[in-house]
Parts: structure tokens; sequence; C-alpha cells
């Protein structure tokens, strides 16, 4: 992910899937927001996204689509509640991704069973390279 313009699109992406519920809850803006910093966008270009039409772009590199499906798995649990419309969209989101579906299941819900709601970079690489055999 190199351009301004596929950061700003992976947020617009994750501000789509943050709102999917019907409304922002606090702990997803500042997760957005530590997300933004680490991806270097500033606070005005931030909230301009909440503004504008989702402008998704089409992520090449399997690793990158795996990094975003986990920021997106994160920003689901953030809130503390698990939102039937959430797990439908994740899965859904995943798939156009072009994950393997087995793959996005196994690492949902390890990341349901773990007391921090986090895996392993490790453990979600592993998952994902599985499925190549």
């Amino acid at each position: 992910m190199n351009t301004k313009e596929q950061k700003l699109s992976l947020l617009a992406d994750m501000i789509a899937f943050a709102i999917v519920d019907g409304e922002l809850h606090e702990r997803e803006y500042m997760f957005l927001s530590i997300i933004a910093i680490e991806l270097g966008v500033n606070k005005d270009e931030l909230k301009q996204l909440f503004h504008e039409e989702n402008r998704s772009e089409i992520i090449k590199s399997e690793f990158e689509r795996i990094q975003q499906f986990y920021r997106l798995a994160l920003l689901m649990h953030c809130d503390g509640v698990l939102h039937e419309r959430e797990q439908i969209k994740i899965h859904e989101i995943g798939i156009n991704m072009g994950l393997n579906p087995f793959a996005i299941k196994r690492v949902l819900k390890a990341m349901e069973q773990s007391p921090t709601r986090m895996v392993s970079p490790d453990y979600l690489l592993e998952v994902f390279q599985e499925q190549h055999n």
C-alpha cells in the first residue's frame, strides 16, 4: 500500500464497516484514528472520509488483503458487541477480497475465543497459508 489514495480507500472501507450496525461507537472511532495515524492520514482527512461515498480499491497483495481483513475483524470487536450484521458483512468482505472462507472462519473463531480478541501475526498468516497447500 503505497499511495495516499490506497490508504484513504482502506480507511473508507473500515468506516463503511464500522457503521454497518447502524452506529459508530467511540471506541470504533478511536481505533480508526489510530489506524489513520499509522497510515499517515491526518485527522481532517479522516473526518472528510465520513462524508464521502465509499472509494473502495482492489487490494492486489494477498498479505495486504489479510492485513486489512484483520483490521476489520479488530474493528468489529472493539466496541465489545458482536452484531449479526457485522458477522455477515465481514465474511462477505473476506470472500470478496479473495480470501479462503475456511481461513476466515478459523481466524474469526480464534479471535472470539481470545480474551483480548487478538491473534498473533504468525497464527494469522499460518491459517491463510495452510489453505494454499
